[in-house]
């Protein structure tokens, strides 16, 4: 079987549409490249319900969508008939996350992914926004903090793209990168969650999957099972550029996937 579990839906614009018929343009090209079931999963500081939480003028700026209209539009996709889950990206945001957690609960989710893109109220994964402030060494030592929490707190299902602070780029020296690989990797393996492989990082300044092999390798090594995602704001993307999640996945010594309903994990056969 073949997933990917981090979708945005937009239209072929790009501009946000949350309806079911915006679904049938994903499901589409996930069929054109042998993807099995996708799993829509927005940005959590889009929706007025959670407005309380955020801070940013990005965040607040985009707070203005309504949940129970884009649950609904996944859902009905669902009973259209079509292999969708309903997620949602839901961001780190520390002593904030039970509250969060609180909002989110009322709502049925498929599985929710878990990211940290903000520490303090500044951006990783945004020029300058961390890095202005912050050495190599610190931007990283925050980030993989922050997401050891993140994997620890029984917030989320799935951690995405598990190494963002590598964007741009920059990592610290190999032997304290493998130190927090193999620290992080711990941590998710304790928490239970997934790890998704994404092929976003291709997209991106640093051209690379994420996570990074070494790292995948610890988390797999340790028994953690993994999703696909491409990271997708618009349909054509769905799927773009699996072969090389899979390679990693298999490299790493992954033979399934995990697949969710109603927050309830079970692993198929990956491929």
């Amino acid at each position: 079987m073949i997933i990917d579990y981090h979708l945005h839906l937009r239209d072929g614009k790009g501009e946000i549409a949350h309806t079911a018929d915006a679904v049938l343009p994903f499901v589409e090209t996930a069929a054109s490249r042998g993807v099995d079931e996708i799993g829509l999963t927005e940005h959590v500081y889009y929706f007025a319900q959670t407005r309380e939480v955020w801070e940013t003028p990005y965040q607040l700026g985009r707070c203005r969508y309504d949940l129970d209209t884009y649950c609904d539009a996944v859902l009905e996709a669902k009973r259209q008939g079509f292999p969708v889950k309903l997620g949602l990206e839901v961001d780190y945001v520390g002593e904030r996350q039970e509250r969060l957690s609180e909002l989110l609960k009322p709502y049925p989710w498929d599985f929710l992914l878990g990211s940290v893109h903000w520490l303090d109220g500044e951006a990783v994964d945004t020029e300058p926004g961390l890095w202005r402030s912050a050495s190599v060494d610190e931007v990283w030592r925050r980030y993989m903090d922050a997401l050891r929490q993140l994997a620890t707190s029984g917030a989320v299902d799935v951690l995405a793209h598990p190494d963002l602070a590598k964007i741009f780029g920059r990592r610290p020296d190999p032997a304290a990168l493998r130190e927090l690989h193999l620290e992080t990797a711990d941590a998710i393996a304790a928490g239970d969650v997934c790890v998704e492989i994404s092929t976003a990082g291709l997209r991106k300044p640093v051209r690379e999957v994420y996570p990074d092999q070494a790292f995948l390798d610890a988390c797999v090594g340790r028994g953690v099972a993994v999703t696909l995602a491409s990271d997708a704001h618009e349909p054509r993307l769905v799927g773009e550029d699996f072969e090389l999640a899979l390679a990693a996945a298999r490299e790493a010594g992954s033979e399934h996937i995990a697949v969710f309903d109603g927050r309830k994990r079970r692993l198929e056969r990956l491929g």
